[in-house]
């Protein structure tokens, strides 16, 4: 990580609720032009950590940068418009709008226009052109005017990850894109994470072991809560603690998603 410019950091954040301790001490800084991966089985505390991030979720103790600046104490929408995209499990699209008008009201949430409320959206200068812009990047172009509903689940994901491009982020948090994806639109959507890799910085937090180790720079482990590893692919693929969390032995390469 040294010589590379750190986007965000989290320095070691913590979440507990009562005696429950979902994150424990955990620090993780994103580079641009690279992809972190967060992998762990169920319970192990990678969406808190995202959430934490994001600013869904304020941390019980541990801080966070964006660009530098902390933005601990920052809404989820004020780090969204300072560059912070996310992407979640669920599908959270307007299935009724078009993959234009999905990706112009996300834009619309970063270069808002209070005093145009006359202007038909159709014909915003700002948030029309990133619309259009986000979604060709996403692979939608020939789709801008395909209802968002009828898009098939890979396309779902991907109109997703449109979405938050079109608010312009530097950093994308992006919780389980690949999930129940098949293995056609999985190489579509790691070839789009390549895509993004130059100008972003990505964190991914994902059960497809496979395609972790095909895409990620560095990837963090958790076990309940606390970070066992946070290394290189080789390094992590050939841990003996790394190893027994998911296995007890064997390579957890190839063995797919995990719980």
């Amino acid at each position: 990580m040294s010589g590379a410019e750190i986007l965000l950091r989290g320095d070691q954040l913590t979440r507990r609720w009562g005696g429950l301790v979902a994150v424990d001490r955990v620090s993780i800084a994103i580079a641009r032009g690279s992809v972190h991966a967060v992998i762990g089985t169920n319970g192990a505390g990678k969406s808190t950590l995202i959430n934490l991030l994001s600013g869904e979720l304020p941390p019980s103790s541990g801080s966070v940068e964006l660009l530098g600046q902390d933005i601990t104490a920052w809404s989820q929408p004020q780090r969204a418009r300072a560059g912070l995209g996310r992407s979640y499990q669920r599908n959270t699209i307007f299935p009724a709008f078009t993959v234009l008008e999905n990706c112009r009201l996300a834009a619309q949430a970063r270069t808002q226009r209070p005093w145009a409320w006359w202007q038909s959206a159709q014909h915003c200068t700002a948030s029309t052109p990133a619309a259009r812009d986000a979604a060709e990047r996403a692979g939608l172009g020939p789709l801008l005017d395909r209802t968002a509903g009828l898009l098939s689940h890979g396309q779902k994901r991907q109109l997703e990850i449109a979405m938050c491009l079109a608010t312009a982020p530097q950093v994308l948090l992006l919780d389980e894109p690949l999930a129940g994806m098949g293995a056609e639109e999985t190489e579509r959507m790691l070839a789009l994470l390549e895509q993004l890799r130059e100008g972003h910085a990505i964190l991914l937090v994902e059960h497809d072991m496979d395609a972790v180790f095909r895409i990620a720079d560095r990837i963090t482990v958790m076990v309940n809560g606390t970070v066992i590893a946070c290394d290189t692919p080789a390094a992590v693929r050939s841990s003996p603690a790394v190893q027994a969390a998911y296995l007890g032995d064997g390579d957890i390469e190839g063995q797919g998603a995990h719980g």
